[in-house]
C-alpha cells in the first residue's frame, strides 16, 4: 500500500518573491507584509555578496529568477556556485561553470547508471571509461537508455551549443559574456527542473496528488528513479504524517496498513482521502467507481 515520497529536495524562491509588484489596490496590511519581506531579501543579498554594487547584484540575482525545486544529487552544490558567479558579476566564470557542470551531469548519470545497461550497444563504447567530453556520446546514450526525457535531451543539446561557442576561442564572448551566461544558466535550470525535479510532472510522479510527489510502483525499478529519485524519498503510507525537525523532516508512520497491493490511482484517491481508509478494521473502504 504503501509508495515513496518526494522529501529531500533543494529550491530558492527569493528571486520569484522579489519580482512581486506592491498592488495600490491591495489591503495595507498585505502591501506592509510584502515590503518586509522584500527588504529583509534585500538585506539578506547585500549580506551574501557584499554591499559594493549592492543594487547591480541584486538586479542579477533577480535576472536568475528562482533555483528550480530540484531533489538532492551532484549539481546542487555546484549550480548553487554558478549563480553566485553570476551575480557578483563575474559572468564568464558563471558562463564556463554552467558549461561544465552540465557536462559534469552526463558523467554523473552515465557512471552511475551505465552497470543497469549492460545488454545494450551504448554500454560497450562507455564501459571502459572514467570520464566523457563527448557532448554527442554522452547525450545520445542517455537518450538511448531513456534516461533523460525528451525535454531535457533538447536542454542539453542547445546547452551543448553555448558551449561550444564559449569554450573554443570566439572574440564575441569579450563583449556578450553576460547575456551567454544568463542564456547557459537558463539552459541548465531547464535540464535540472525538467530531470531532477522534486515536484513536477515528469512521468515517475503519480498524477492528482495534493502537496506533494510520490513515485509511480512500475518506476521503482527503472534505473534513473531507483538510483537518483529515491534516494530522496521515503516509503510512506497515506496515513503519515510530518514534523519539522532541526536536521529536515521526520516522518511518522506506524500504522498497520492492510497487507494488499492497491494502483496508483487509488493510493491517490486515499492520500486525498484518507477517510476511505478504515483503520480500525484495516481495510480500504470501496468507491463507486472503484468497487473494492
Amino acid at each position: 500500500m504503501k509508495r515513496y515520497r518526494i522529501l529531500a529536495y533543494d529550491f530558492d524562491s527569493r528571486a520569484t518573491n522579489l519580482k512581486i509588484e506592491i498592488q495600490e489596490d491591495w489591503e495595507e496590511h498585505i502591501k506592509e507584509q510584502w515590503k518586509l519581506t522584500q527588504e529583509s531579501i534585500k538585506e539578506g543579498l547585500i549580506a551574501e555578496y557584499g554591499a559594493i554594487g549592492a543594487f547591480k547584484k541584486i538586479n542579477n540575482f533577480i535576472e536568475l529568477d528562482a533555483n528550480p525545486i530540484s531533489i538532492i544529487a551532484f549539481h546542487n552544490k555546484f549550480l548553487r556556485q554558478v549563480r553566485s558567479a553570476y551575480v557578483v558579476g563575474s559572468y564568464y566564470a558563471a558562463l564556463t561553470g554552467a558549461c561544465a557542470l552540465g557536462e559534469r551531469i552526463l558523467n554523473h548519470l552515465i557512471l552511475r547508471l551505465r552497470d543497469c545497461h549492460k545488454g545494450t550497444d551504448e554500454y560497450k563504447k562507455v564501459y571502459r571509461k572514467d570520464s566523457f567530453d563527448n557532448w554527442d556520446l554522452g547525450i545520445n546514450t542517455l537518450e538511448a537508455w531513456e534516461v533523460l526525457l525528451p525535454n531535457v535531451v533538447k536542454s542539453f543539446w542547445e546547452l551543448k551549443e553555448i558551449r561550444n561557442k564559449s569554450i573554443h576561442f570566439n572574440p564575441e564572448t569579450d563583449s556578450n559574456d553576460k547575456e551567454l551566461s544568463l542564456e547557459a544558466i537558463s539552459k541548465l535550470k531547464e535540464v535540472v527542473a525538467g530531470q531532477f525535479s522534486g515536484f513536477g510532472t515528469q512521468p515517475w510522479f503519480i498524477e492528482g496528488i495534493k502537496g506533494a510527489c510520490y513515485i509511480k510502483s512500475e518506476f521503482e525499478e527503472k534505473p534513473f528513479v531507483k538510483e537518483i529519485v529515491i534516494t530522496n524519498c521515503v516509503k510512506v503510507g497515506h496515513l503519515h504524517t510530518l514534523e519539522h525537525g532541526h536536521n529536515g523532516w521526520v516522518v511518522h508512520d506506524s500504522h498497520d496498513y492492510a497487507k494488499i497491493e492497491i494502483s496508483d490511482e487509488r493510493f491517490a484517491e486515499l492520500m486525498n482521502n484518507p477517510r476511505q481508509y478504515d483503520a480500525h478494521n484495516n481495510k480500504i473502504q470501496p468507491t463507486a467507481e472503484s468497487g473494492g
